[in-house]
């Protein structure tokens, strides 16, 4: 049976790239992480890691074992939370992994929420795109995850979803305008982060055209800087203008564009209690904030 202890010194070697980097991270002295290493490497009976230089690479047995390691971990991590949860919000954590707009928008009120109602109860945030967040939540790291996706009926294996917010697109250029792409069909375009490119192309196409992106940037602060200095157009949520909204730049919504975002979840319900406390905060806070909720949750 594998020492926890040592595959965390694995996983941490994984994740900084060096005996230095674990030792630390994890407050362990250098010869404590090479002895852990070795003792694992008995344990298996596999050669985890080798020699490069002055530094160590881990060998393929090594890599598949860190991250089976870090799911195993995650895991864990979160059955204690569970646990700590079981025995009453006065104590515990809960973990929350939330996209840039959501966390500087109502997140925090969520948060200011759970805090009052449960002072002894830890919360901790933690700034992640769509993509990873679903992969920390899998993962074990995060016990919910401020997601969006722009089709409302897809779904994720063993994720559980409860929708927060119908979030409506703009269009975002540097004088008043129409709420027409098309009318833009020659002008330089600002594109943001994978997802919301993607969506920004298959909108455009409806309209008859592909745009010529001369900008990226997931930044919406920087995206909106670009637009008013003259520098292209772009599409933009609603929680992006609502969390910075530059005053020399023209908004207008786009009747065909929204965004869905939704409050996920890992593992089959009913939610750890600190879970569903966090989850109803979040769902308070999005009603509070003068932002449009969803219709309705849904599971």
């Amino acid at each position: 049976m594998l020492d926890v202890s040592r595959l965390r010194v694995l996983v941490a070697v994984a994740r900084t790239g060096s005996v230095t980097g674990a030792a630390k991270e994890l407050h362990y002295s250098q010869p404590s992480v090479s002895h852990h290493l070795a003792r694992l490497e008995a344990e298996t009976g596999a050669k985890l890691v080798r020699r490069a230089g002055r530094g160590i690479r881990l060998t393929e047995a090594g890599r598949t074992l860190a991250e089976r390691g870090t799911e195993i971990l995650g895991r864990l991590d979160a059955a204690e939370a569970e646990l700590s949860a079981h025995v009453g919000l006065s104590q515990g954590s809960v973990r929350l992994a939330a996209f840039p707009s959501a966390l500087s928008t109502f997140v925090p009120h969520a948060a200011s929420l759970l805090a009052a109602r449960h002072p002894g109860l830890r919360v901790s945030l933690t700034e992640a795109e769509p993509p990873e967040a679903v992969r920390m939540l899998r993962a074990g790291y995060i016990d919910v995850a401020v997601i969006f996706r722009y089709d409302p009926g897809s779904e994720d294996d063993g994720i559980g979803t409860r929708r927060l917010l119908d979030e409506p697109s703009y269009l975002v250029t540097a004088e008043e305008t129409e709420p027409d792409l098309a009318a833009h069909a020659d002008a330089e375009w600002i594109a943001g982060c994978d997802r919301c490119r993607r969506h920004l192309l298959e909108m455009c196409a409806r309209a008859g055209f592909s745009p010529r992106i001369s900008f990226t940037t997931d930044d919406f602060v920087a995206v909106q800087a670009l637009v008013a200095a003259g520098l292209g157009v772009t599409t933009l949520p609603g929680l992006a203008l609502e969390a910075a909204r530059n005053p020399s730049v023209r908004t207008t919504v786009l009747p065909s564009s929204t965004r869905y975002v939704l409050a996920a979840t890992y593992g089959e319900p009913p939610e750890p209690p600190a879970t569903a406390a966090l989850l109803d905060a979040l769902g308070e806070a999005v009603a509070g904030s003068g932002l449009s909720p969803a219709p309705s949750p849904a599971r």
